[in-house]
């Protein structure tokens, strides 16, 4: 039986041909070698598993070869090729910075840069993972890195490149190492597959792909786990489940559940997930990503940031028709919140189901249509909906009905309750003109009518969804003529005021303050206080006079609107003119404030 090896050291690469994803890099490398222009020392960066010890011990193979090629490979038959295949070169040494950090190691090193190659030209010294040396090791290496021996090149490996000294990088050539795509790692477990003898299916090395996170040895050592478990025939099914990796048709599922708003099926297939051994977190973290790929294929510029196979990306560009963008943003929003907020959770599940819950009401219709059971959060959409659903003449007919009605139903209500109820000892009645100071409930009531505190139906029928007029798209006419008053004319322009407050518009308090006038039935002027306020509403004149006339329904009123005369401006009193007015207008305050010897504060 023959001796097993991995497939990462089996098809580790053994010339600068045959490395993978880093052409431009082993360009520079072999033309570097060709020219004989080589530098005292290079540091090799990049993540894990993308071949940075394999190009150092290929370029110190190419530099030591004794016949290389025309295009700066190493010839592979030389003593010195031979000697470095084998392991017994004495012109390569590699030293493992994580084991040997310490200043005494460096020391050693350093004393074996004095001797000179005895056969081929240099001596290489490999230094893997080199950010791990100590202070001080950097600092007894800095010396000679700096004038080094002519025969001596220095090739440092490191995967973290921010932790070594500055001093150090400005002494080498920078080499940055690209992450492997998974077209790349696709390619490559194909041909090692097809020497071993390996059936598979291109979806499964996707997935392994994908799961090797851009390095070709965690790549290579996945398919080694993979080609186990499945005896030879490589599954996406069987993959997953010796991976352990959530499949992604679960996050399509999810999503197409999320358009259709069917969050109950959201639930039940979340929990189905949960009884799999997967953790709400990551699920959620899983969706998020598919939700981000969903979003990248919807648009043609960001297509290509999909890292994956072109079959997968189809799929991703079929469910991308399906969304909004509106609905990709707030989904990502949403779970991106979730995941910030749980390590925080008491109850991390019910945090992830409440974020599935969040987004599969996403796309729930507003409240003009209910959906799914749920009930409107306003009334008042209803009644809007009422409204615009019959005609104008049938509507006006019904508001006078209501209106008589309940003025009917107002009158008979009080003559029931002056004729049926006795009043409380002390307390008269009011339709009898008694006398009002003996009334303790005066002061609550105001003498006001059941009428006058009930809300009719008729009030919100009058109402108009005046959604038009907030936005710059022009309102049909309604080719109404309703009579309106002064007190009408108020309670609408402050109804204006406050939903332009809602949608932040800063001239909403100013326009709050003034208090348009009915000149000459049914023109309405309204008075600016200052320059700056009258050019402001000069600029939206048009859709304040569209908004009272659909408001008021009277499509005949003009509007008008002029600068405030000096003596019209209104004057602001200061807390204490404010007080002297009071006082002057009632007497009783000036006798409490001597009584109880108040004093004014400045």
């Amino acid at each position: 039986m023959d001796e097993y090896i991995v497939s990462a050291r089996k098809y580790r690469p053994t010339s600068f041909e045959t490395v993978i994803g880093q052409h431009a890099l082993t360009t520079t490398l072999k033309n570097a070698v060709k020219s004989g222009k080589l530098a005292h020392a290079y540091l090799f960066c990049g993540p894990r598993g993308v071949g940075k010890t394999t190009c150092a011990r290929i370029f110190a193979k190419a530099i030591n070869c004794l016949t290389p090629t025309a295009d700066g490979e190493a010839c592979g038959h030389c003593e010195s090729c031979k000697a470095s295949d084998e392991g017994r070169s004495y012109n390569i040494f590699e030293l493992d910075a994580a084991s040997n950090n310490g200043i005494e190691h460096i020391k050693q090193l350093m004393e074996q840069t004095r001797i000179p190659p005895q056969v081929g030209r240099y001596k290489v010294f490999i230094i893997d993972e080199v950010h791990m040396l100590s202070t001080a090791a950097f600092n007894a290496f800095l010396k000679t890195l700096e004038e080094p021996p002519a025969h001596v090149i220095f090739i440092l490996a490191t995967t973290e490149k921010q932790k070594i000294l500055p001093t150090i990088l400005s002494r080498c050539q920078i080499y940055d190492f690209e992450r492997m795509s998974v077209s790349n790692i696709i390619a490559h477990l194909k041909n090692v597959a097809e020497k071993e003898g390996i059936t598979y299916d291109e979806q499964s090395l996707a997935l392994i792909a994908e799961k090797a996170d851009g390095g070709m040895r965690d790549a290579l050592s996945i398919f080694d786990q993979a080609a186990s478990f499945c005896q030879g025939n490589i599954t996406y099914e069987r993959v997953s489940e010796d991976l352990n990796v959530l499949d992604i048709d679960n996050y399509f599922q999810l999503i197409d559940l999320a358009l259709e708003n069917k969050v109950a099926d959201m639930i039940a297939l979340f929990n189905s997930i949960i009884a799999r051994g997967f953790d709400p977190g990551n699920t959620i973290l899983g969706l998020a990503a598919h939700t981000r790929n969903v979003m990248l294929a919807k648009d043609i510029q960001t297509l290509p940031m999909l890292d994956m196979s072109q079959q997968q990306r189809q799929r991703y560009q079929q469910q991308a028709d399906k969304c909004t963008t509106k609905f990709l943003y707030h989904a990502l929003k949403i779970m991106n919140d979730c995941d910030t907020s749980y390590k925080m959770s008491n109850n991390k599940r019910l945090l992830a189901e409440i974020t599935l819950i969040r987004v599969g009401q996403i796309t729930q219709p507003d409240d003009d249509e209910p959906a799914a059971g749920r009930s409107p959060k306003r009334l008042k959409s209803l009644f809007n909906k009422i409204i615009a659903s019959r005609p104008i003449a049938a509507r006006q007919v019904a508001v006078a009905e209501m209106k008589k009605n309940n003025n009917e139903k107002t009158i008979n209500e009080n003559e029931n309750v002056n004729d049926n109820e006795v009043p409380p000892k002390g307390i008269k009645n009011l339709s009898t003109g008694g006398d009002k100071e003996s009334s303790p409930l005066r002061g609550n009531t105001g003498g006001m009518k059941l009428s006058d505190i009930t809300i009719s139906i008729s009030s919100i029928l009058n109402r108009k969804n005046t959604k038009e007029e907030e936005t710059d798209e022009p309102t049909t006419e309604t080719n109404d003529n309703s009579h309106f008053t002064e007190e009408d004319l108020t309670r609408e322009w402050i109804g204006m005021c406050n939903r332009m407050k809602q949608k932040g518009m800063p001239i909403a308090m100013r326009l709050r303050n003034l208090t348009p006038k009915i000149t000459e039935y049914p023109a309405i002027e309204v008075v600016a206080d200052n320059q700056i306020l009258l050019e402001q509403m000069m600029q939206i004149k048009a859709r304040l006079q569209k908004t009272m006339r659909n408001a008021l329904h009277n499509d005949n009123i003009p509007l008008t609107i002029r600068l405030a005369k000096s003596d019209e401006v209104r004057r602001y009193l200061s807390p204490k003119e404010m007080f002297d007015e009071l006082r002057k207008n009632n007497p009783a305050v000036d006798t409490l404030y001597n009584k109880l010897q108040l004093v004014m504060e400045n």
